[in-house]
């Protein structure tokens, strides 16, 4: 799969996905996308996109604390 923005070569790794939600920040680790190798880019497949979407909604409805750090595969509960 080439990259979207610089045309370079991905591969399928395992990432950290970052979100400031001003109050708290959201660290989810170990989730699977696709990772330029030439400009570091990161892009995530839909259904990736929409499960961080839930785990950061789930965050920010509860705002557990001023950091969360959240295992991708665990999600939240």
């Amino acid at each position: 799969m080439k990259c979207f923005y610089c045309k370079g070569d991905t591969v399928e790794t395992k990432t950290k996905f970052i979100v400031d939600l001003g109050e708290c920040v959201v660290i989810v680790k170990g989730v699977p996308g696709r990772v330029c190798q030439q400009c570091g880019e990161v892009s995530y497949s839909n259904d990736v996109s929409a499960q961080l979407e839930r785990i950061v909604n789930a965050v920010k409805n509860s705002i557990m604390s001023e950091v969360a750090i959240i295992d991708y595969e665990k999600g939240v509960a």
